[in-house]
């Protein structure tokens, strides 16, 4: 990930104005680290400064990074500037030039969210790696619209080039979690997913795309006849996602092993000259699905006074029968004429977690970065979040 090493230095005057792209809005402090609130391009995320063997470590906060990655490259050389403190070390020359065209294919989750309409049927790729199914399937379908899912920003880069160099007009690309995603769309909606070579995850099963919760939200997504289709080489894999077919018998379910496919990616082409075999699980839906509709926010009521927060929360999770809230890190803002708190806090389901920052000021609170996503799960864990900071 992009950081600098500057020596060690000052905090830096924040809210200042100056003809730099970015801004930089708070430091939030902890016996850790520290938290640089910042703004680029109107999206907001965080650096992370460290203390290392007597220097200073600026490094994005993983938790709320933005796509593409050059936004965040250019913020640390800003910090630099700003700082006006000696650069030691840097890997923010971006090998990437920015692609103008790429906002109409790369989209966040916020789009999906609020914003995302479509009269056209939709195939959806998780992990889309290299990019080359992704590309076939948009110029083989040009009256379908493909989402394509991927959480490795090099291959994301790579891809929006390729469809400025094809000008490839139906595809959208986001950077989200493919167990979290298909809760946006909606029900009866989608006519493929395709889930190509996943990771097979053997030393930690539960981050896995494939599972019962994920199978069950193909289902409600897809129309009639519409397929979601596994493809791996991994044998624990396909060994894994068979069992949970189990749990389908109601649904037309195929296997198949060692099928060609029109279009082949360079890692599957060796693994065919190695002989390595592949398998292709697919399982068919056969109703319409209702609509989920969750009428739930994620507004805060009550806040309690901040010296009251920063004892109460402490680092233990609470456990329930479909979600957890853990309250990580509680950080000090210093606002001026009075005190705030950063909050970071991991909730959600267990298999899917999602990492937050919530910023209290003046009695009033919001997550960082904006809600949530709308999930049944996320606003169980929200009653929580409320529940301990009133």
């Amino acid at each position: 990930m992009p950081h600098i090493l500057l020596k060690s230095h000052s905090d830096i005057v924040v809210s200042e104005k100056s003809d730099l792209k970015t801004s930089f809005d708070f430091i939030a402090k902890s016996k850790y680290d520290d938290k640089i609130g910042t703004t680029i391009d109107g999206k907001e995320f965080l650096l992370t400064k460290v203390d290392k063997n007597g220097n200073d470590l600026i490094k994005l906060d993983t938790a709320t990074r933005l796509t593409p990655v050059s936004l965040m490259k250019d913020a640390l050389n800003d910090y630099v500037t700003i700082s006006k403190e000696e650069l030691l070390f840097s890997n923010t020359n971006s090998i990437y030039k920015k692609l103008e065209p790429q906002q109409s294919y790369l989209k966040n989750i916020n789009y999906f969210e609020n914003e995302f309409e479509t009269t056209k049927e939709i195939f959806v790729e998780v992990g889309f790696g290299s990019g080359t199914h992704l590309l076939h399937q948009a110029q083989q379908n040009p009256d379908k619209l493909i989402i394509g899912l991927e959480i490795h920003t090099p291959s994301i880069e790579q891809v929006l080039k390729q469809l400025k160099i094809q000008n490839i007009e139906n595809v959208l690309v986001i950077n989200y979690d493919a167990r979290l995603f298909l809760e946006f769309l909606k029900s009866n909606s989608v006519g493929r997913i395709f889930v190509h070579f996943p990771v097979p995850w053997d030393k930690k099963p539960h981050r896995r795309v494939m599972s019962v919760d994920f199978i069950e939200e193909s289902l409600r997504v897809l129309k009639v006849n519409g397929t979601l289709e596994l493809r791996t080489d991994s044998p624990n894999y396909f060994e894994y996602s068979s069992s949970l077919l189990d749990n389908f018998k109601d649904y037309p379910s195929t296997i198949e092993k060692n099928k060609d496919l029109a279009v082949t990616s360079k890692y599957e082409a060796r693994w065919k000259r190695q002989e390595k075999d592949i398998w292709d699980v697919t399982i068919t839906s056969t109703q319409n699905s209702p609509e989920d509709n969750l009428e739930d926010s994620f507004l805060f009521d009550e806040i309690a006074d901040v010296d009251i927060l920063k004892n109460r929360l402490k680092n233990i999770p609470t456990v329930k029968k479909d979600f957890l809230v853990h309250f990580v890190n509680v950080y000090t803002i210093d606002f001026g004429i009075e005190n705030g708190l950063l909050i970071k806090v991991t909730f959600g389901s267990f298999n899917r977690p999602v990492t937050k920052y919530i910023i209290v000021q003046k009695n009033k609170a919001r997550y960082f970065q904006g809600d949530p996503i709308k999930t049944k799960t996320n606003l169980l864990a929200h009653k929580i979040i409320c529940e301990s900071i009133k």
